[in-house]
């Protein structure tokens, strides 16, 4: 195995970690850990996908990349600051 297939490898590793600790309950798909997952995971999916130059899955982690960055900045911004 190269770099490019450790990156995608580990990448798609952490996409299906997220889900499933969401289908076994551990994660909900509002919290932190499930997005960064999720962001981490597409984004190193897709970049493998490029240095492998097949579009089909560049496009389809580039949207879940961004969907799953869209959804990190939302949560940053709403979130509620705890008070003690």
């Amino acid at each position: 195995m190269n770099t490019t297939d450790w990156t995608g490898f580990i990448g798609v590793f952490l996409i299906l970690l997220a889900y499933i600790l969401n289908v076994i309950g551990t994660l909900s798909n509002k919290d932190l850990p499930f997005i960064l997952l999720n962001f981490i995971g597409a984004s190193l999916a897709c970049f493998a996908s490029i240095l492998m130059k097949y579009l089909p899955f560049i496009i389809l982690e580039g949207v879940w990349a961004l969907v799953s960055l869209v959804s990190l900045v939302s949560l940053l911004r709403y979130k509620k600051p705890h008070t003690n």
